[in-house]
């Protein structure tokens, strides 16, 4: 089964960017900073922007956090942006400006866990890791274990061996794995018809059962909604902006003060009443 899903992967890929040879180590990481919880559509012109003003981990470690923070834009958890130039900074400083290929070294990097140290070491160095994402534990539940979906919130060891196990020692599985998940075995109407393991699909021998319903968070009037509106007038501005800006963009008193307050604890904005508020330096 496995060269069948590496001879689909082969032919059905999404060119993306990050993929290409070009985009490299460094472009494998960023692209895996903004692609969480981030669909592709939304990441493709970010990524591009990204690797064109700073094509190098020195590039942004010598830039500031706050123009990191300015140029992710809307795409949401702006911690993200945060943590890539502190990983930045760490990939200058500790391993002369070149991200590490040991799955050790790039997990001490900040923002980096498990899963993204083993995707760039598969995407970025061609090793035979594979990452699990939500994609993948996917097309793993539903041809191994007959479930709609993976167990729990996150892999446990026992996940992690019967991917790598599934891969037995073959470069690409990961991706060509992630790749079914994404266009093919996805979550709520799978395309069985055009899946190259369906033979082997033991959701589908046992009828397709329903898995868990999952909730979606709501958004609108939460605190992380104020915090984004907080944030992008921090954005815009360029420059200290006063505390009636911020009221003018967020109007409940006691929510506005809770996220500004959130934005300052989180090094995200810097600044007092006084003197304004901005991205930080």
């Amino acid at each position: 089964m496995r060269e069948t899903l590496l001879d689909w992967y082969a032919g059905a890929a999404r060119d993306l960017p990050w993929r290409r040879p070009e985009a490299g180590p460094w472009g494998v990481l960023v692209s895996e900073f903004v692609l969480q919880q981030t669909p592709v559509s939304r990441v493709l012109p970010v990524w591009e922007l990204w690797l064109e003003r700073w094509p190098t981990p020195a590039a942004l470690a010598a830039d500031s956090v706050g123009e990191a923070i300015r140029s992710w834009g809307r795409l949401g958890y702006p911690r993200r942006a945060q943590r890539l130039h502190a990983a930045a900074v760490e990939i200058v400083t500790r391993f002369g400006g070149d991200v590490p290929s040991s799955y050790d070294a790039l997990l001490s990097l900040p923002g980096v866990g498990g899963y993204t140290a083993r995707a760039v070491r598969a995407f970025g160095f061609g090793a035979i890791d594979v990452p699990l994402d939500t994609n993948v534990r996917r097309v793993l539940a539903r041809l191994h274990a007959g479930t709609a979906d993976a167990a729990g919130s996150s892999p446990g060891r026992a996940e992690q061996e019967l991917a790598d196990g599934f891969a037995d020692g073959s470069g690409g599985v990961g991706a060509a794995l992630m790749e079914l998940g994404a266009i093919v075995c996805v979550a709520r109407t799978p395309r069985c018809a055009a899946c190259p393991a369906v033979a082997a699909c033991r959701w589908r021998a046992a009828g397709y059962p329903a898995g868990v319903e999952k909730v979606g968070q709501a958004y609108a009037g939460t605190d992380r909604q104020a915090r984004g509106a907080l944030l992008a007038v921090l954005r815009d501005a360029h420059g200290p902006v006063p505390a009636s800006a911020l009221a003018a963009a967020w109007a409940p008193v006691e929510q506005r003060e809770r996220a500004l307050a959130g934005l300052l604890a989180d090094g995200l904005a810097a600044g007092d009443a006084a003197e304004g508020y901005a991205l930080p330096t």
